[in-house]
């Protein structure tokens, strides 16, 4: 019994865990969504805007959101309560310094 249990919180796990970035365009902006119920600060930084940092705001309980113009392909991350934080994204694209930021391109990734 105890192993299904166990077996049963991490498919639970890795659910929660796929589901905890995504996207919408809406009016030619893109809507990028974090889900971390434990943060108390989201700041978004993308090549849009020379990796300059950006406030998400909280929409809900676990729910931050940014949105920028959709004028194409860009990179960005973001930084969780003063830690660099790169979520599961389907591209990834090095950066100068040997880490990894998320790529985004319009049309062809739904995450």
């Amino acid at each position: 019994m105890m192993s299904l249990l166990i077996r049963l919180l991490a498919v639970a796990i890795l659910i929660t865990g796929c589901a905890v970035h995504s996207y919408y365009l809406e009016d030619d902006r893109v809507h990028l969504r974090l889900k971390d119920g434990q943060a108390r600060e989201v700041l978004f930084s993308s090549s849009l805007e020379g990796f300059g940092l950006q406030g998400a705001r909280k929409t809900d309980d676990t729910t931050w959101e940014v949105t920028v113009p959709d004028k194409g392909e860009f990179t960005y991350f973001y930084v969780v309560d003063g830690k660099v934080y790169l979520p599961d994204c389907q591209c990834r694209e090095k950066d100068d310094f040997g880490a990894y930021n998320c790529l985004y391109k319009p049309g062809k990734y739904r995450f």
